[in-house]
């Protein structure tokens, strides 16, 4: 049984996330959906917060495990017998960063093989980010974000 890891802070949750994590599924026995406690962010949501919203976006894919974590992310991947990272990939820049990481986790764990996943065209601009972004201006997000959840993320972000 091969285990995956799809990591992110999800702060919030979009469908471009729902996406990877579903296409991450179909290949892979058992993904664990791994929301990071960044210490040099400040997120909109907590922790919690964003577990739960995942939850409630993912509850149609079956095989998934959301839990929270800190740390080296390579690390955690050991604890958890992972032996593949995905991580989702929106442009050439996306790419840079993504490989230089994917290259210290295999150093610090090198049982450790990182996948990427292209984002799909409908998805390529989005972000957590630009969701928020919008949200603040009072724009509308309803086609960033799972509906299950877009009711959350406005009463938090929209002005």
């Amino acid at each position: 049984m091969t285990t995956a890891i799809c990591p992110g802070s999800f702060d919030p949750v979009t469908v471009g996330h729902v996406d990877i994590i579903r296409r991450a599924r179909k290949m892979f026995d058992h993904v664990i959906v791994a929301v990071l406690v960044n210490p040099t962010k400040n997120p909109s949501f907590s922790l919690e917060e964003r577990i739960g919203l995942l939850k409630r976006a993912t509850k149609e894919i079956d095989g998934l495990e959301i839990v929270g974590f800190d740390g080296l992310l390579a690390d955690y991947a050991r604890t958890r017998k992972a032996t593949v990272l995905v991580k989702g990939l929106r442009a050439v820049s996306d790419f840079e960063y993504e490989f230089q990481m994917s290259l210290t986790n295999k150093k610090l764990n090198p049982e450790l093989e990182t996948v990427f996943l292209t984002t799909s065209a409908e998805n390529m601009y989005l972000s957590s980010s630009i969701v928020k972004q919008i949200a603040m201006f009072g724009g509308d997000i309803s086609d960033f974000v799972p509906a299950c959840i877009l009711k959350d993320i406005q009463d938090r972000l929209c002005k």
